[in-house]
């Protein structure tokens, strides 16, 4: 069983999307492609010749099926019950799918993925969690992310002086690049295991890779079908003769996204179906942080429900991805396409068909990377964040504090920062949400613990700024989405319209200077609101529109005003 190709009904957009796709032909883009030729994005090969590992990963990592399973095995003849993976971005996105697809086979581990500098969060995993029967996944390919490398010592820390320092790092396996930060930490601690990742397969094109693999396998995933499905996906790609319209594979997909983004549809809205929606997740940082550069990009609009069609601009392309035996509104979509929306449609047959959408994907958006002119594996400006928070540390490490403005208002508990004038925060957020131009979109940026509540109050914002200003909304939370959407944010056309919110944290939490060493100069609490700062600057110095909410204790209270309730 294969990944279900799929069609689309383009309309009007047809006619150009054939030529385009005669074009891709006639420069056999797909062939050189297969053959590594840097040429198809930029003329010089710089962060594209080692980044093109994932065009092999599929039957390469064949060879490493017996010994991942190993290594689980003797995980599970230790009576570990659970796991906690320590990541961001392309090294927690597919293990966090393939939990929340698969679950948890009988025996195997229980796994969480930890991606949050959030302290609340934080410490609810710590209390939750039994030291002796957990083991902890740091993966990171960098090997000195941030907020991985704060939650390995937090964590480590913890462990150590539970179980004792000869017991500690057998509850430690590290998936990282060869000669890491990492790979050389977990030598030192005697960690369980190291995965040594093919160092050509940049984070968001790591699923089919160790960082994917290992988390799979520890849930009881059968990681064999994973890859054999990407692999036959792979085959028929490059056996394709000349992708077409009627019978989309990546490439012809990668085509679509493209042209659309070109005429104006950068919106791609993905409606999934419930069994496979967390994939959303993952294609989300894949398209979002491939695309958004140079001026251009496209804004995956993921997780929200279906409206009518009057909620909807001209600048939408609907993506229907189709697990069989999941309902789909039928109607909906036939009414978006009779509108003159663009619509794409692709089956899957099971939920191991991911494994052949994750190369799927892959190509479709390598594809409009070269459609765009663009390089699809760089991040330039993801580091515009990363330097700023630094920059906020330092200044905390030096004053004791970190900046603080003042209010341009005060109302019912909440504190808006931003250029507006309003005489209220609802009346601030309307006044900002009028700021955007034609195809503007809204992006709710939220520093606060992830609760159900708080997804709920979240989810319903979005609803009702999307269905009273017509204009794509996305939520994602902070730190996380700096290592998804946050590339799209600052590298696109600019029209994003960018509502920050933060609030108090009840409980804080330190963050060692040091494995071994439970000396702090730093606490999570502070790492969060720096990142929070710094990515504000970092968006108002790319000339971004960008208003702060700060929401106190209660951040259900305050998002039903924002809200309206």
């Amino acid at each position: 069983m294969t990944a279900g190709f799929g069609s689309a009904s383009l309309g009007s957009y047809r006619t150009a999307v054939e030529k385009v796709l005669t074009e891709l032909y006639n420069h056999r883009i797909v062939t050189r492609i297969r053959d590594k030729d840097y040429t198809v994005w930029k003329d010089s090969p710089v962060e594209i010749t080692n980044r093109l590992g994932w065009l092999e990963s599929p039957r390469a990592m064949m060879a490493a099926v017996n010994h991942i399973n190993n290594v689980v095995d003797e995980v599970r003849g230790d009576d570990y019950t659970h796991a906690l993976l320590l990541g961001m971005g392309g090294s927690s996105l597919a293990p966090e799918v393939f939990r929340t697809t698969f679950g948890v086979r009988d025996g195997y581990l229980d796994l969480t993925v930890l991606d949050s500098t959030d302290p609340g969060t934080i410490l609810a995993h710590k209390e939750r969690l039994d030291p002796a029967k957990t083991l902890f996944i740091v993966s990171t390919k960098s090997g000195g992310t941030v907020e991985t490398f704060s939650l390995l010592k937090y964590f480590y820390n913890h462990v150590r002086e539970t179980l004792g320092e000869s017991k500690a790092g057998r509850h430690f396996i590290a998936i990282t690049d060869p000669g890491s930060a990492l790979a050389d930490l977990a030598t030192a601690h005697q960690f369980r295991a190291t995965f040594l990742n093919d160092p050509s397969i940049g984070g968001r094109y790591s699923a089919i890779s160790y960082f994917g693999l290992v988390p799979a396998a520890l849930i009881g995933m059968d990681i064999e079908i994973i890859l054999s499905r990407a692999a036959v996906t792979a085959d028929q790609e490059f056996a394709c003769n000349k992708p077409d319209i009627d019978t989309l594979n990546g490439a012809s997909i990668g085509v679509v996204l493209g042209e659309m983004a070109r005429a104006g549809r950068d919106k791609a809205t993905f409606i999934i179906s419930p069994r496979i929606a967390s994939f959303g997740d993952w294609l989300e940082q894949l398209i979002a942080e491939s695309t958004g550069k140079e001026g251009k990009g496209i804004l995956p609009v993921v997780g929200e429900l279906l409206g009518n069609t009057d909620v909807y601009g001209s600048d939408r392309l609907f993506i229907l991805l189709h697990l069989d035996g999941d309902d789909v509104d039928n109607g909906r979509i036939a009414a978006l396409e009779k509108s003159g929306h663009p619509v794409v449609r692709i089956d899957l047959h099971d939920c191991y068909d991911l494994g052949g959408q994750c190369f799927l994907w892959e190509m479709a958006t390598v594809v409009t990377g070269h459609l765009l002119g663009i390089n699809p594996f760089d991040q330039p400006d993801v580091e515009a964040s990363k330097v700023l928070t630094r920059k906020m540390i330092a200044g905390y490490r030096e004053k004791g504090k970190l900046p603080v403005n003042e209010p341009a208002l005060t109302g019912k508990g909440i504190d808006v920062y931003g250029n507006i004038r309003a005489e209220s925060p609802a009346a601030a957020l309307a006044a900002f949400i009028r700021l955007g131009g034609p195809n503007a979109y809204i992006a709710i940026q939220a520093y606060v613990q992830c609760t159900s509540e708080t997804d709920a109050a979240l989810f319903l914002l979005r609803q009702r700024l999307r269905d009273q200003y017509r204009l794509a909304a996305t939520v994602g939370y902070g730190p996380r989405f700096l290592h998804s959407t946050g590339q799209l944010h600052k590298g696109d056309g600019g029209r994003g319209l960018f509502i920050q919110l933060t609030a108090d944290d009840l409980r804080d939490a330190p963050i060692p200077d040091e494995m071994d060493n439970n000396e702090s100069s730093m606490t999570f609490s502070l790492l969060k609101a720096a990142q929070a700062l710094g990515d504000q600057q970092a968006l108002i110095n790319a000339g971004r529109h960008v208003i702060r909410f700060h929401l106190g204790t209660d951040v259900a209270a305050g998002l039903e005003v924002l809200t309206g309730l």
